[in-house]
């Protein structure tokens, strides 16, 4: 797999517990989501604290910076960037100031038209600490409550303006805030602890984080929904109507932990059957089955037992060098895939082995963990991917910002597997990865370059000149005006500025 993480958010209401430690729990559950930066911001009933910094959650946090934090609600990131620059600025939550009230927000997405927003946003007079798409829904929340004088009208507003995939939470010092774009592309689920009753509340972009805390999933976040927690308790209001649904079908194959619950079905049961269902379409005639760590596993799995083959480690992954402030040498550089696989001999020696894994994208990772297999003495290397092609650039959130990074754009299967060097390669059908997902609506434009929210033009040079999508927005007309008025005629903002 050589796609990068999103990016995983947490809060939590929980007046009678320590909601700074429980942010840090699940920050831990969330970590693989985003490994650049983490942070945690606490409302304490009188005002917002937050402590943010580059490094993974055990590097930000120890056990002086989670004691010096109390409170009843709080909001967590972990951050891998995908729009804007990266460092202590660009980490979340990112704080802000409305009047007298702090908020502090984390996002998991990407907003498609954040530089025109941000441009608007300036020649209003609002600065900037960072580059970075949160900041600008941050800055957009608190200008508009600032106007209106209502934190959740101001997030309404907000979401009528910021185009693409989002799931936000939102702190000030006595409320948690959660809401989620109106296609519902980026994940975000409710639960609480204890009883029901109590009043304790958790929202976070995956189940897993609700399990680590103890939490009971109650149900998602609807697109297009705000919700609102606080000593009132929980309630709820549509920030706007909701669209196509359009979930990330990468969440199935890729992001989510396999531990993680979507609509119902574990995601490692899910990627189990996609195995299965790859080895109906592609098998092979083979000794051995082995998965790509971590995620190629459940998929190698399934697909041993649909040809019933035998499935082995084949593969060890070195777990701490995901990510290092220490640059190798140009020497380590050249080991590639070598600092973070190695395989085992004496398991693939002199048989005939498939390799599954989740996705390949780029083709560089696969290419180099055929040629670590046949070092290892494997007479015959066949390659299996449980997803499609990834052939086509993704804005709502994953780093494919060009489409000529993508090997499938630009070959052939025949043509991949060459420059791979595997003996055969198979690819997972578009249809056969939706028959084994839940039933409901998912973006694909990964893999088809059907767009659910348009891209704007100028994005034109990030895709190859043949394969220009339908679905560019001449601009993004903005509508700041339009939303101002719409308020002011509500009786919700005053006419003079």
């Amino acid at each position: 797999m050589e796609l990068h993480e999103e990016c995983g958010v947490f809060g939590v209401w929980a007046p009678d517990r320590d909601v700074a430690r429980l942010t840090y729990f699940a920050l831990h559950a969330l970590q693989h989501r985003g490994q650049d930066s983490a942070g945690i911001a606490v409302g304490d009933g009188q005002t917002v604290l937050i402590r943010k910094d580059t490094g993974l959650v055990t590097e930000v946090f120890n056990n002086d910076d989670l004691n010096a934090m109390p409170g009843k609600v709080a909001i967590g990131h972990c951050r891998y960037g995908t729009a804007g620059a990266k460092g202590w600025e660009s980490a979340q939550p990112h704080m802000s100031s409305i009047d007298e009230t702090l908020i502090a927000l984390a996002h998991n997405g990407t907003l498609v038209n954040f530089d025109s927003l941000r441009e608007e946003l300036s020649s209003r007079q609002i600065s900037f600490r960072s580059n970075t798409d949160s900041e600008v829904a941050a800055q957009l929340i608190g200008y508009f409550t600032h106007q209106t004088h209502r934190l959740r009208t101001g997030i309404a507003a907000t979401m009528n303006l910021i185009e693409g995939g989002y799931a936000m939470v939102l702190i000030r010092e006595n409320a948690l805030y959660a809401f989620r774009d109106p296609n519902g592309i980026r994940p975000l689920v409710l639960g609480y602890i204890g009883e029901k009753n109590q009043n304790n509340w958790v929202v976070a972009s995956e189940t897993c984080a609700l399990d680590i805390v103890g939490a009971t999933y109650v149900r998602e976040v609807a697109p297009g929904e705000i919700i609102r927690i606080s000593d009132n308790g929980l309630s709820s209001e549509m920030g706007l109507s909701p669209r196509q649904q359009a979930d990330c079908i990468f969440e199935q194959v890729y992001f989510s932990r396999p531990d993680s619950i979507i609509s119902g079905r574990s995601v490692y049961s899910v990627r189990h059957q996609m195995g299965r269902q790859l080895a109906k379409e592609t098998p092979a005639n083979v000794d051995l089955v082995i998965g790509v760590p971590d995620s190629g596993v459940p998929a190698a799995e399934g697909f041993a037992q649909e040809l019933d083959v035998s499935f082995a480690t084949g593969l060890i992954k070195n777990r701490y060098v995901a990510r290092t402030f220490i640059q190798p040498t140009q020497q380590l550089r050249e080991l590639g895939v070598r600092l973070k696989l190695n395989a085992l001999s004496d398991v693939v020696a002199d048989k005939r082995i498939v390799m599954v894994d989740d996705s390949v994208v780029r083709g560089t990772t696969s290419k180099q963990i055929v040629q670590l297999l046949r070092d290892a003495g494997a007479t015959e290397v066949h390659v299996r991917s449980a997803s499609p092609k990834v052939a086509w650039p993704c804005f709502y959130g994953i780093d494919t910002a060009d489409q000529d990074q993508l090997v499938a754009a630009k070959m052939s299967t025949e043509e991949i597997c060459e420059y791979i060097g595997a003996d055969s390669l198979g690819f997972l059908s578009i249809e056969g990865l939706l028959a084994c997902v839940p039933s409901r609506g998912y973006c694909e434009s990964c893999f088809n370059g059907r767009y659910p929210v348009a891209i704007p033009k100028d994005f034109h040079g990030r895709f190859l000149p043949e394969n220009t999508p339908d679905n560019l927005n001449p601009s993004f007309a903005l509508k700041f005006d339009q939303v101002e008025q719409q308020l002011i005629d509500e009786g919700l903002m005053p006419s003079e500025q």
